[in-house]
């Protein structure tokens, strides 16, 4: 059975959650290593390629509060506002075989443990296919307004985000399951809209366990290197750099 490492940091900050997925990201020597965190204080990660005027959060609103931190993530897609959710990543060599073949395979696999997670919290997720999502907007530049056909969907709007880096023969999958909504992310999917269901540990636990019987592995509890604390304190001074955030 392979094994996998799990690394757990809830409530951490912004520049080191971002940090340290980039260190796992560079780090060819490590295992498979599954992440799962949470923020604090409340992020606002705009997407590698957007413009920050463009983008709901980063502007003047009276009729919104402000996100707490502002970062650019090292991957693609839209704005997310980190709160009310559980955020995961995976690290693994290109050649793994949750990544080998065409891109959208990798996505369908990844998002197929995800919806058997989901599944035994009552929430039917599935891929949102041909026809767009309730919750698509075109005004916001928010991840959870804009979908894809590979997107997680229930209940007709989306409720799960991800997006990949490729580099050096490694792979990044970044991924929000959203808990509950935000004044920066409304009218989306979430998996406790009574305030009634799973917390972020609670369905982390659940996402642990669903990894381990879909994919066959084995996550083995453990912290960071060393080599990559040190990296990801030292990455993530960038992500709180204002040039960096409003690089685009």
């Amino acid at each position: 059975m392979e094994t996998w490492r799990l690394i757990t940091t809830w409530g951490a900050a912004p520049g080191f959650n971002m940090g340290l997925d980039e260190a796992l990201l560079e780090n060819a020597d490590a295992p498979p290593t599954l992440r799962l965190y949470t923020w604090s204080p409340d992020t606002l990660s705009l997407g590698y390629f957007q413009r920050h005027e463009e983008v709901r959060g980063t502007r003047p609103d009276a009729d919104l509060r402000p996100p707490g931190c502002i970062v650019r993530r090292i991957t693609g897609g839209g704005a997310i506002h980190h709160t009310g959710e559980l955020t995961f990543s995976i690290a693994a060599p290109l050649d793994h075989r949750l990544y080998a073949g065409p891109v959208p395979g990798s996505y369908r696999r990844v998002h197929h443990v995800v919806a058997a997670a989901l599944a035994r919290h009552g929430v039917h997720a599935e891929l949102r296919g041909a026809a767009p999502a309730l919750s698509d907007r075109a005004d916001t530049g928010m991840c959870f307004h804009h979908s894809t056909p590979l997107d997680l969907v229930w209940e007709g709007r989306k409720g799960v985000g991800s997006a990949q880096r490729r580099r050096g023969g490694r792979v990044l999958h970044h991924g929000s399951i959203k808990l509950h909504s935000s004044d920066l992310e409304d009218e989306i999917a979430v998996v406790d809209p009574a305030g009634d269901g799973p917390g972020p540990e609670e369905l982390g636990a659940t996402l642990r366990e669903t990894f381990e019987r879909v994919l066959g592995v084995h996550l083995e509890a453990g912290v960071p290197t060393a080599e990559e604390r040190a990296r990801a304190l030292e990455l993530g001074r960038r992500y709180l750099d204002p040039e960096f955030v409003r690089r685009r």
